[in-house]
């Protein structure tokens, strides 16, 4: 039987569509409006009246006087806010500071306002009401949906609420939602990962789970360790499970395995959620790319990523740019940050709408030759190589370059945990080297030249990257293993879980 949920939620989803249009194909002048509305309404904070607001009428103004920015650069102004103090980036104070790991300085305070989180939590809901629309299912409302989520505890210094954002947006999850989620706030409020996710699997194995939510590998995780318990496929377990949602990773390495492991396909929702807001979702299950999210009180600039670390970069409106080319994302909010470069690359794969992909991070490349290798070339390049090994599956892996001394080669090292490794590992490799050389010239050029040798793989143990990510302190939770780095920090921690 239908739960009411189900039932109205056609309706609404056919509304909140139709609402959609007004922006999604009127995407320059809604732009427009934005910067207008973030600048008005910020003038007067410490940061608009250092940099000009009331002056900036236009998107080339707005270049000029205000430069790029990464959290180094807006630190201080966090800081003050962080301290209590009203009207820095944005009149009065966060609501909410996120916390998250920073690359140099710690952990980042990403400040989110009442007006922020508003639009946050409409564009989780947005999310699952387009796929109402789009495919007429709702199946996944009649049972219990859980998050794989960090803790939702809270603590408030300065007037201001600081922890994680997926605790922050636990807290507000909708109360018609409330009582079918799980895990409960108890387990959820547990540091432990590997102890919280056994309570989370006590609570969730005899349940009627119909919609799960996290980051791939450690719903991967969560399935691995609820067969340990029962030997059956995630399907019998949980026969009315039919939606997946996931956001942050490429899904396509860890699809087959995950797929194998429920023991059916189901439909998924891609997401692109962060701290410092949501930006876009998967509105079409046919579609690839994320429809990017332009009347959610964010002003974009795209920035050609070969300029990301020029003096004065190229600082592209929504109406300039052009498909299939790499941008690092730059994001001007109503949550106070200006400018700010979040450090992902995009590929706009739609203008009509606006679609893009996640094709990586500025930080997360490898160039140690002048290959200029990202996430998403490495990604391609492997999914295409496992399209000839039907039978091979990867549950994770990583890049890093080998930079050889004078008496050696250098190359690209592969460290791989399979699944289920081939037969072959040499052809393997030689297959994923001619996938490099065709997607990426300059790799190409390289190996041509004979400065770089074809890549070569290591095996690594089961469970290395998690044994790996426990011992960073990153397991579980949104942590993610980085795709590809430019030094050998990640491929030497990896070392103890090297197969001979």
């Amino acid at each position: 039987m239908k739960s009411i949920k189900s039932i109205l939620c056609k309706p609404y989803a056919k509304y909140v569509v139709a609402q959609q249009q007004d922006w999604m194909f009127d995407a320059a002048n809604t732009q427009k409006k934005t910067l207008k509305y973030l600048l008005e309404k910020a003038r007067d904070t410490q940061f608009g009246k250092a940099h000009r607001f009331h002056l900036i009428k236009s998107h080339q103004e707005f270049v000029k006087q205000v430069p790029i920015r990464d959290y180094e650069s807006l630190k201080e102004y966090v800081h003050k806010a962080q301290q209590g103090i009203p009207d820095v980036l944005w009149p009065g104070l966060p609501l909410y500071l996120a916390k998250t790991s920073g690359t140099t300085s710690g952990f980042k305070y990403i400040p989110i306002t009442k007006e922020s989180i508003g639009f946050q939590i409409a564009a989780a809901r947005d999310a699952l009401l387009n796929y109402v629309f789009d495919t007429k299912n709702t199946n996944f409302l009649d049972g219990n949906l859980m998050f794989l989520s960090g803790s939702p505890e809270l603590k408030k210094e300065h007037g201001i609420w600081i922890g994680r954002l997926s605790g922050i947006v636990n807290h507000h999850i909708p109360s018609y939602l409330k009582y079918s989620q799980l895990p409960s706030y108890k387990t959820n409020c547990i540091s432990d990962w590997e102890s919280k996710i056994e309570h989370i699997i006590d609570e969730t194995i005899h349940k009627p789970m119909s919609l799960i939510s996290g980051i791939p590998p450690w719903v991967q995780m969560y399935f691995d360790r609820i067969q340990a318990r029962i030997d059956r496929p995630i399907k019998d377990i949980f026969p009315q499970f039919s939606l997946y949602v996931f956001g942050g990773v490429n899904f396509e390495p860890y699809k087959k395995k995950l797929f194998e492991t429920i023991g059916k396909s189901i439909d998924n929702i891609e997401t692109f959620p962060a701290s410092e807001g949501f930006f876009a979702f998967q509105n079409v299950q046919s579609d690839e790319g994320l429809l990017l999210l332009l009347n959610s009180g964010i002003y974009y600039e795209f920035v050609p990523v070969e300029e990301i670390n020029s003096n004065q970069p190229t600082r592209l409106s929504i109406a300039e740019v052009e498909l299939d080319k790499n941008y690092a994302m730059i994001i001007s909010t109503n949550a106070g940050l200006w400018a700010y470069s979040i450090g992902d690359t995009v590929k706009f794969v739609s203008k009509n709408p606006y679609k893009i992909i996640v094709t990586g991070r500025v930080k997360h490349f490898i160039s140690a030759f002048g290959e200029h290798v990202i996430g998403e070339e490495v990604e391609r390049a492997l999914k295409k190589t496992l399209g000839k090994y039907p039978k091979v599956e990867i549950t994770e892996f990583t890049v890093a370059p080998y930079v050889a001394s004078q008496s050696e080669a250098s190359f690209h090292e592969w460290l791989i945990e399979f699944a289920n490794p081939p037969e072959n590992i040499s052809r393997f490799a030689e297959d994923l080297d001619n996938a490099m050389v065709s997607i990426n010239s300059y790799y190409s050029d390289l190996i041509i030249g004979k400065i770089l040798n074809p890549l070569t793989i290591t095996r690594l143990q089961p469970n290395a990257f998690i044994e790996y990510m426990k011992s960073e302190g990153k397991l579980g939770g949104q942590n993610k293993v980085p795709r590809l780095t430019n030094d050998r920090k990640i491929a030497q921690n990896l070392s103890p879980w090297k197969l001979n």
